[in-house]
């Protein structure tokens, strides 16, 4: 995703502390988010609103999985919608669902 031009990747640190990543597409859809611990997702979610909002496109999006309460929370009461539902499943042991917001289902 580094090298897709209408794609930003995001370094996201807590002080001095590297705590994730993240891309930002030109269409405004935030993911892949990936942090290290799951009590930070809801700043790090935060922080990418922001950076999608400061940018053109006409609308934000993201795959927020059911787990991410934290995510969830935020996006409802920033007046986002959910418009797309979907089921994703995994295996125990794959991904921290809490921490992770992905870029698309059939991109992973």
């Amino acid at each position: 995703m580094l090298n897709d031009p209408a794609t930003t990747g995001v370094l996201l640190c807590a002080g001095n502390d590297c705590v994730g990543y993240s891309y930002i597409g030109s269409n405004g859809h935030i993911g892949l988010l990936a942090i290290t611990r799951p009590d930070i997702l809801r700043d790090a979610f935060t922080t990418e609103l922001k950076l999608a909002a400061d940018g053109s496109a006409e609308k934000i999006l993201a795959f927020l999985p059911g787990t991410c309460d934290s995510a969830l929370s935020l996006a409802v009461n920033q007046g986002m919608q959910i418009t797309f539902p979907m089921l994703l499943m995994a295996l125990p042991g794959y991904g921290g669902w809490t921490q992770y917001l992905p870029r698309n289902p059939g991109f992973m």
